[in-house]
């Protein structure tokens, strides 16, 4: 099941927590220092919440967790044929999770659309090494766009 990705900006990450379990009925999935992202199921929404990332109550970022690799490696296809701009990561490590993802530049916006691999030790953004074995799951399908489109590995979330 795809789900749509909020990350929003707090000042309160506590209060935060609290008010969307109550909202959404759900625990987080995962809480770090600064960092806390649900996985809620109805609706069918990732929710991130961010401290010290930027204004309070502002959107950080929007995106779209997909089901596998071979999604990500479609969304990228697409997106070339439709000659959208956008900054392909393989094996980044970002978010407290390793990631293949695409950045869709939009004119206002900016879509992720990504697939976790697996969780990370930090918040700050890098390539896995994929000989750790980090990348199981890899598909060829995104390896295969990934070869023929240029990317860069400078952004994350």
């Amino acid at each position: 099941m795809s789900r749509v990705q909020l990350a929003l900006n707090v000042e309160d990450l506590d209060a935060s927590i609290a008010f969307y379990t109550k909202l959404f009925g759900t625990e987080p999935a995962k809480i770090r220092d600064g960092y806390a992202n649900f996985a809620i199921a109805d609706p069918p929404l990732k929710l991130i919440l961010f401290t010290g990332m930027g204004e309070p109550g502002s959107l950080n970022h929007i995106g779209v967790e997909v089901d596998d690799v071979e999604a990500v490696g479609t969304i990228i296809a697409r997106a070339q044929e439709l000659g959208m701009e956008q900054e392909i990561q393989d094996d980044v490590s970002c978010c407290f999770a390793v990631q293949d993802k695409t950045w869709i530049k939009g004119p206002e916006n900016d879509w992720e659309f990504y697939y976790v691999k697996g969780d990370a030790p930090s918040m700050e953004c890098g390539i896995t090494d994929t000989g750790s074995g980090a990348s199981a799951g890899s598909g060829a399908a995104l390896e295969t766009v990934l070869a023929t489109v240029p990317s860069s590995t400078s952004g994350c979330c």
